[in-house]
């Protein structure tokens, strides 16, 4: 992937063939635990010598203790990979593959989330076929998809297996172990890991029409084609995000790993997951404006309201206004604009700051509408 004009990320879809092998393991030699300040508003950390932080910043241990109880690469391996499965998508408009993680089994069925590009191929016709990390196979069914969040739900009729439970994404912070699962480049049961090297990051894919726009955790754990809707696990062996994207050098898609990957971050992907899994669709947040796509000036600006009462509208916010934050985020463009309000739920209430037609600066309280998701 090749960073755009306008310096946003503008990620690529990872696919790859299919083979049945055992689990690789990326080890890292455990570190004994370092007291750390992390930053309230970047997240970013920084060494303490005294134990102490000062203000806007908060004390945590990070590290596992070097006797290597706990928390190791190997262990968490052994934990989370019976719950990671492989995907195989053959149909007519193309095939491919990539990995997802079991999150529900009852005693009949399980739901695997992965992510839209992996199984897009095959709504229409053509076969999904997953792979336990046994090698057992079992032909999967659509239940739902979201092309806006790149994510997918799965349902196969084997019940009573292991489900991977979720972590917490808000908590991550740069410098964090963290641990990705999948099947890249068709070695199914691979395990690779880094650290998280950026959160918020603004990431785009996907085609004209059909973006996906991700509010993206970045991380050096090295994800490849194939690795595609496979979890990224924190030290505790949580599902902290779906893997989705990797930059590439150039206009290729098929090059490897060169250390910059992206993933969903969970928080936001379980409400889409849960939608999916209850209705077959999901929605997402609206601010109820269309951008004005010609100004190239920093921030976002507002050309019209999409509708009479818009949640835009009704909070106040003229049109012709240039979109600066929302909440502590600051806005660069429209693209750092629509990741940000994606980032939120309907419902959820965010302080958004502009410049307005008047030249001066206001910040408007804005409840999201809803819109049902593409």
């Amino acid at each position: 992937m090749a960073l755009s004009s306008t310096g946003k990320l503008v990620a690529s879809f990872m696919a790859g063939a299919i083979m049945t092998g055992g689990i690789a393991v990326a080890t890292t030699t455990n570190q004994p635990i370092t007291k750390v300040c992390v930053a309230n508003n970047t997240k970013a950390i920084y060494f303490t010598a005294d134990g102490t932080c000062g203000r806007n910043r908060t004390l945590m241990e990070i590290g596992t203790p070097a006797n290597g109880s706990g928390g190791s690469v190997a262990t968490i391996a052994a934990e989370v990979s019976p719950k990671v499965v492989s995907i195989a998508v053959s149909a007519p408009g193309g095939s491919g593959t990539g990995s997802g993680a079991i999150i529900r089994s009852s005693a009949t069925e399980s739901f695997i989330v992965t992510n839209n590009h992996v199984i897009a191929s095959a709504v229409s016709s053509g076969t999904i076929r997953v792979e336990l990390n046994d090698g057992e196979r079992y032909s999967a069914t659509i239940v739902g998809r979201d092309v806006a969040y790149d994510l997918a739900v799965l349902r196969i009729a084997k019940g009573n297996l292991p489900k991977l439970e979720f972590g917490n994404s808000s908590t991550l912070i740069i410098g964090e172990p963290v641990i990705a699962f999948g099947s890249p480049l068709g070695l199914s049961g691979t395990v690779t890991s880094g650290i998280v090297s950026a959160v918020n990051r603004p990431v785009t894919t996907g085609s004209l029409g059909s973006e996906s726009y991700i509010d993206a955790i970045q991380t050096d754990a090295a994800i490849n084609p194939g690795n595609s809707g496979g979890p990224l696990v924190d030290s505790e062996g949580l599902m902290v995000g779906v893997n989705s994207a990797i930059a590439t050098l150039g206009t290729s898609t098929s090059s490897g790993s060169i250390g910059l990957g992206f993933s969903i971050p969970i928080n936001q992907a379980k409400r889409i997951i849960n939608e999916l899994i209850t209705t077959g669709k999901s929605t997402r947040p609206l601010l109820g404006i269309f951008f004005d796509v010609t100004y190239t000036g920093d921030g976002a600006k507002i050309l019209r309201f999409n509708e009479p009462d818009s949640a835009a509208q009704k909070s106040g916010i003229p049109v012709g206004s240039i979109i600066t934050r929302i909440d502590r985020f600051k806005i660069n463009d429209l693209l750092d604009a629509i990741v940000r309000i994606r980032s939120y739920a309907p419902g959820d209430e965010v302080n958004v700051t502009v410049q307005q037609p008047d030249g001066n600066t206001g910040t408007y309280k804005v409840i999201l509408g809803s819109a049902p998701s593409n």
